[in-house]
């Protein structure tokens, strides 16, 4: 395993800051994505199938295999594939699309790893038909917003099931936009309850999402990675890592500190088309690069 601590407790913070942080322009994409480091420290990148969500879920699928990413997280409601538009993808989809699903998936090489954001209420026979789809799609992570009064359900799901449940922040007044209210929903409970780390939405209701990630270490289960163009505002706009208010570099240092191993899912609320596969193509290069930095600096 690579001993991170010795990079994340010394100068080598600053050494990799600074090699994360050159300009998108001075940065050149190799011809074939090399996600070795990335792996080596346990980062798994995909993306929230949500940046596509003009797109069906199976044409999601294919522009995250076109990146060069193996991950995805897929969210309820989008429409499963062209062929079958009036479909949804979730609990009741149905046997014969969920097999199709997975067979898309095992097709285009890429693993989903979770699925949300899912409400969970006291209702234990829906909450159990959720749990029960994540489990045959073969999922890591349900990311949630569960209601208070449903935490012990929730909780012992998670174990029956073996499934994380990652609280995903929405930005303040909603319920899980602190950190602080996440360590008090998942406080005494199993670990497999944790945060879905949000940093755009940190970042509009003007919380640093590095402070945010120490606050819940231990309990970091995936990120919706998001680099804003402004901070503590509800309505900034996603940007190429590294080029944005959100800290970038400093959010995958802090990461690295706290030897995070999981899904961190690209997720732009904003654009479409060639431009957003290319801005989204932009924040993988960072990614990468950034991987590469902090793996040169354990050896």
């Amino acid at each position: 395993m690579t001993t991170i601590s010795p990079w994340a407790s010394a100068c080598g913070v600053a050494t990799v800051l600074a090699l994360a942080s050159f300009t998108q322009e001075k940065a050149h994409a190799p011809s074939a994505r090399d996600d070795a480091a990335a792996e080596q420290l346990g980062w798994r990148l995909g993306v929230q199938a949500w940046t596509f969500r003009e797109r069906t879920c199976f044409e999601a699928i294919d522009s995250a295999a076109k990146l060069g990413l193996k991950y995805i997280e897929l969210y309820p409601g989008q429409a499963l594939s062209p062929a079958a538009p009036t479909l949804q993808v979730g609990p009741d989809m149905g046997a014969d699309n969920l097999a199709a699903l997975k067979q898309k998936l095992h097709d285009s090489g890429v693993k989903a790893l979770s699925f949300g954001v899912v409400g969970l209420d006291k209702d234990e026979a829906k909450a159990r038909k959720v749990f029960a789809f994540a489990k045959e799609l073969g999922l890591e992570n349900l990311s949630a917003e569960p209601e208070p009064d449903a935490l012990d359900l929730v909780a012992r799901l998670a174990d029956e099931f073996a499934l994380n449940v990652a609280f995903h922040n929405h930005p303040q007044p909603s319920r899980y936009w602190s950190p602080d209210v996440v360590l008090e929903a998942t406080k005494g409970r199993t670990k497999r309850l944790g945060s879905c780390a949000d940093t755009g939405h940190w970042t509009r209701s003007g919380r640093a999402p590095v402070e945010c990630l120490k606050k819940l270490e231990g309990r970091v289960l995936e990120l919706h990675f998001k680099d804003l163009d402004a901070f503590g505002k509800p309505e900034a706009l996603d940007v190429p890592w590294g080029t944005g208010k959100s800290d970038a570099a400093g959010i995958l240092a802090e990461l690295a500190r706290q030897h995070f191993r999981g899904l961190i899912a690209v997720e732009y609320e904003s654009g479409s088309g060639a431009e957003l596969e290319q801005n989204v193509a932009k924040c993988i290069e960072f990614f990468d690069r950034t991987a590469r930095a902090v793996v040169a600096q354990t050896h």
